[in-house]
C-alpha cells in the first residue's frame, strides 16, 4: 500500500515534468539506461542517460513540444505505466513511459513516442 502510494506521487511527478514540456525535467527522472523509442528512428535499447537526455531534448525542440494530456496511468507488480499525447504545434505525439522501483524512487526504463 506505501509503495502505491509513493508510487502515485512519484508517476504524478513525471506527468507535472511532461506537462511542462521540459526535456530536463524529464530526464531527471530516468534510469542509468533507458530503451528510447522516437518517431522515424529504431528504438534503441539500454541507451545511457545522458544520450537519452540529448535524444529527447532535440526531439523536443524540433517537435515543438509544450505540454502533456494524460490519457492513462496505471501500476501493476511494481511497474507504472503512463500513457498520453504530447502537445506541440502539429497534431502531437502518443508518448508511453515504463517506470520502474528502484530503492525508495521511481524511474522512467523506457519511452516510447510515435506518430
Amino acid at each position: 500500500m506505501i509503495f502505491a502510494a509513493k508510487a502515485q506521487t512519484d508517476g504524478d511527478a513525471v506527468v507535472k515534468a511532461l506537462k511542462t514540456g521540459s526535456a530536463d525535467q524529464i530526464a531527471g527522472y530516468f534510469d542509468s539506461f533507458i530503451d528510447l523509442k522516437l518517431p522515424e528512428k529504431d528504438e534503441v535499447k539500454s541507451m545511457g542517460k545522458n544520450q537519452a537526455s540529448i535524444a529527447l531534448k532535440s526531439f523536443f525542440n524540433e517537435s515543438g513540444v509544450k505540454g502533456f494530456d494524460l490519457s492513462s496511468q496505471r501500476e501493476m507488480s511494481g511497474t507504472m505505466y503512463i500513457a498520453g499525447k504530447l502537445q506541440n504545434n502539429g497534431k502531437g505525439n502518443g508518448i508511453s513511459l515504463r517506470l520502474k522501483k528502484q530503492g525508495d524512487k521511481i524511474l522512467i526504463i523506457s519511452i516510447r513516442i510515435n506518430d
